[in-house]
């Protein structure tokens, strides 16, 4: 069975819209998401890093045991970018809002908020009985001190733009580019529990943006004290949700979180522990899980077909967009369009999704994937995966028609490329079959595949040091805006250094601009932006994910968004 949550219509407008829902590596420019940049080591070689005391010694047979691919990257919430450690960081630290079950906006640090009638003013009021794990309470300066953490360029927060481009606080975009100092950020602690936050226009879905992690707040006298070691380990963090971190080591296999009896709705929260376990080869984690060490997995590819039948099967919404990124500014191969564009017609994706991944993962062909927003009318904003079949479709005799036009203009013969993937089951996997379908189909390419660890690609791809990218997405916040404001000129998650002035004028002219309060107009525009990306084969669109999971009968509660927070856990029950 397939779960998709519904999409949500958003858009920028003057009207402000209480608990609107919306959900997730990071840029100058609008566009947010649970990257993909995950802190990748060997299971082998990690094995002594972290599993001693863990699991095996800490985890109790109440606690929910949870099977994630790769390691925690980072603790710290304005430096996390990975949807691994965002999804370990929401256990144990709230924001001023949460999502619900169905994907809405609901209160959780914020007890009561106001916003002004022109929506440029919120006021958020801290609850009373919000504390930190130390026992000192949660206050508006913790939110303060962490924006400007998130905004100072000495941090250098690849989420940083989430507080200027996406949620447009005051000031906040000149104290990235180094013109104004952090003091002058558009967030002042009125008094210890009021939070006062300016923006520059209106955000209809500014409420949306405070469950995602880089709004979260940091105790100043804490951080100070915890120096270089910041989220490092459980005696450096502090915790103000419903788990407390107790065992933990960075790059660890293994890690543990136990139920904090102090939170302010303890009383919610059933489990008693989670348990973490790092597994990357997936018939590994699928043998865990039947021998019950693990209560929830991810499978693919031959797994699903050994698993398709049984009832703790399901395939759940991941949100993300899979898809291949060319360099275009420094690889003169792929600076030539007729060549991007006779490698997308040369993937067949169905071939991937049906018969390599099997997991409910759809072929995409846009750059907005499926089921993320609805427009004004309420239709998906990219229900019409034809749209663009004309530049992005499974097309062998057109493929080699631009793939004969490119090596004549590039006065060639044969063309060599090497595309980085993650060392993770399934990209690996997923990239092969791209070898294969780009060599069969073009004669004279050969494409090599160097694996590297996650955290790796990921730099190397945002250092402009290769040639083809395998790489996903996932979305902060339900807006197709959250994947087009990436290829905006200088984002850093524009890692083909692509760059067009129509296009950056369009999503300047949605963010800031004259359709920021014209819903409508706003829509319109962002199938233009949308379109000179595909027409300019800027991505390969591949496939928008869907994760194949084992949930175990006796866990009931785990709530699945396809933005921003992937899986939450506080509302959990596993039954004895």
């Amino acid at each position: 069975m397939r779960k998709f949550k519904a999409v949500v219509a958003i858009a920028l407008a003057s009207v402000m819209v209480a608990g609107f829902a919306g959900c997730g590596s990071s840029g100058d420019a609008p566009a947010a998401s649970s990257t993909d940049g995950n802190a990748e080591v060997g299971t082998e070689e990690a094995s002594d890093a972290g599993t001693e005391g863990t699991s095996a010694e800490t985890a109790g047979s109440s606690d929910l045991n949870v099977m994630i691919e790769t390691p925690v990257e980072s603790l710290d919430p304005q430096v996390a970018q990975d949807g691994t450690s965002l999804e370990v960081i929401a256990n144990f630290t709230d924001g001023l809002t949460q999502m619900d079950a169905d994907g809405q906006t609901i209160n959780a640090l914020a007890e009561s908020y106001e916003i002004s009638d022109d929506g440029l003013t919120y006021t958020f009021h801290i609850r009373e009985d919000a504390n930190w794990s130390n026992g000192t309470p949660v206050t508006a300066n913790d939110f303060v001190f962490a924006w400007r953490r998130a905004v100072d360029p000495a941090v250098a927060s690849e989420y940083s733009y989430m507080l200027s481009d996406i949620g447009q606080v005051k000031n906040a975009a000149e104290i990235i580019a180094g013109e104004k100092d952090k003091s002058e950020l558009g967030a002042t602690a009125v008094d210890e529990k009021t939070l006062q936050v300016e923006l520059n226009v209106p955000v209809s879905y500014f409420l949306s943006l405070m469950y995602f992690p880089t709004y979260y707040p940091v105790n100043e006298e804490f951080f100070n004290s915890c120096g270089d070691t910041f989220a490092t380990s459980p005696e450096t963090v502090l915790s103000n949700g419903a788990f407390i971190l107790d065992d933990y080591q960075p790059a660890a296999t293994a890690f543990h979180f136990t139920k904090n009896p102090d939170y302010y709705d303890t009383d919610k929260v059933k489990l008693p522990g989670i348990s973490y376990q790092v597994i990357q080869d997936s018939q590994q984690a699928l043998m865990s899980y039947q021998t019950g060490a693990l209560d929830t997995t991810l499978v693919n590819g031959e797994q699903v077909d050994q698993v398709k039948d049984d009832p703790e099967f399901q395939t759940i919404g991941a949100g993300y967009l899979w898809y291949v990124v060319p360099n275009v500014d420094n690889v003169p191969e792929l600076a030539n369009l007729n060549l991007r564009l006779a490698m997308t017609f040369a993937i067949n994706r169905d071939a991937i999704t049906e018969d390599v991944l099997k997991d409910g993962s759809m072929p995409t062909y846009t750059a907005v994937p499926i089921d993320l927003a609805a427009g004004p009318d309420g239709t998906d904003f990219s229900a019409d995966q034809s749209r663009f079949s004309d530049v992005c479709a499974y097309d062998a005799d057109k493929a080699v028609s631009y793939w004969e036009t490119a090596l004549s203009e590039l006065g060639v013969t044969e063309v060599s490329l090497t595309m980085v993937v993650d060392a993770d089951d399934a990209p690996q996997k997923v990239a092969q079959v791209l070898k294969e379908q780009w060599e069969t189909t073009l004669p004279g390419l050969t494409v090599e595949l160097s694996v590297e660890p996650k955290k790796q690609r990921i730099e190397d791809m945002q250092n402009g040091n290769f040639q083809l990218g395998l790489t996903r997405w996932g979305p902060d916040y339900a807006d197709p805006m959250t994947y087009l404001g990436m290829w905006v000129t200088g984002n850093n998650n524009n890692y083909g250094l692509w760059s067009s002035a129509d296009y950056d004028a369009i999503i300047e002219n949605c963010t800031t601009g004259e359709l920021c309060t014209d819903i409508e107009g706003r829509w319109a525009a962002l199938y233009d932006a949308e379109k000179i990306v595909m027409d300019e084969a800027v991505i390969y669109p591949l496939y928008t994910q869907c994760n194949a999971e084992m949930m175990s009968s006796k866990v009931t509660g785990v709530e699945f968004h396809p933005v921003a927070l992937n899986r939450v856990y506080k509302n959990a029950v596993k039954a004895d």
